[in-house]
């Protein structure tokens, strides 16, 4: 009998070529190479193919994504149970920083990419180390540290008001082979910013601040986020006013986005994908 899951699984991005799965000629590996690799290590009778619900790009992290995948056990076996499969997949992705958080079975028709019903982005900031040599090691690789020492916090929450609510965004996407097929209005059901945490702020000798950016859509366009990021963090550096990242908005032209503008990719999270039915985070 097949079976099929929904999976919920979370990763350190840094090493890895994006979510999606790379091709044998292409170098680096995704997420789901691995992912793949584990569920054929468990040695389903049926081809093995996770479906992504969010694409992640290179070197962004998740603490939640999701996908489908179909497992049919050989000789009549019946299903793994929700947690075996679970600590089974695990297992099979030690030591990769990929683990998988919770499973769900579901309908054969499930679809985790189409029937999710939103996805929430964090993008952490850090201010208050001149050079990122000053920040704390275990936040290498996790925030975007700038060397500003304040941020008019202010203006960049009244430049995400700006950005919250139903509007083009064309002017905030990076061109892929997939825009032309891409509907650029989405609608933002969050875009708000509020002082962060981290385990260092308590233990560190430099007084680092932390912030957190939080964008929640149901679906949003290439480098989307990133891009809000950076132009917001424009506003908080005073190289951009709120009235600019309005008529950024407005003037829906990608090409009219500023150079050099968009956040790295390192400080950006997925940290949760939502349904109306089989579990949510």
């Amino acid at each position: 009998m097949r079976c099929r899951y929904l999976i919920f699984f979370q990763y350190a991005g840094t090493k890895f070529s994006g979510v999606m799965k790379t091709p044998p000629h292409q170098g680096g590996e995704g997420v789901q190479n691995f992912l793949e690799d584990a569920v054929r290590k468990l040695r389903p009778v049926n081809q093995v193919s996770v479906s992504i619900s969010s694409r992640t790009d290179t070197g962004v992290h998740a603490l939640c994504n999701s996908a489908h995948v179909d497992i049919q056990r050989k000789d009549g076996r019946a299903p793994f149970e929700e947690d075996v499969l679970v600590d089974a997949l695990n297992h099979h992705l030690k030591p990769e920083p990929i683990r998988v958080i919770r499973a769900h079975h579901v309908p054969g028709d499930f679809n985790a990419r189409y029937q999710a019903v939103s996805r929430t982005y964090v993008y952490r900031l850090a201010t208050g180390a001149p050079h990122i040599t000053l920040m704390p090691v275990t936040e290498s690789g996790l925030c975007w540290s700038l060397r500003d020492t304040e941020l008019d916090v202010d203006a960049m929450r009244r430049a995400a008001t700006v950005l919250q609510g139903t509007h083009d965004f064309s002017s905030f996407r990076a061109i892929n082979s997939e825009t032309p097929f891409k509907n650029p209005l989405k609608t933002l059901d969050v875009v708000e910013m509020q002082p962060g945490t981290s385990f260092t702020q308590q233990h560190f000798y430099r007084d680092i601040q932390f912030w957190e950016l939080t964008f929640k859509s149901r679906s949003f366009l290439y480098k989307q986020v990133r891009r809000m990021t950076g132009a917001l963090v424009a506003v908080g550096r005073g190289k951009q006013s709120v009235s600019q990242v309005g008529e950024l908005l407005e003037a829906r032209d990608s090409l009219l986005y500023p150079q050099n503008t968009a956040a790295p990719p390192h400080g950006l999270f997925l940290t949760r994908v939502e349904y109306r039915e089989a579990g949510e985070r």
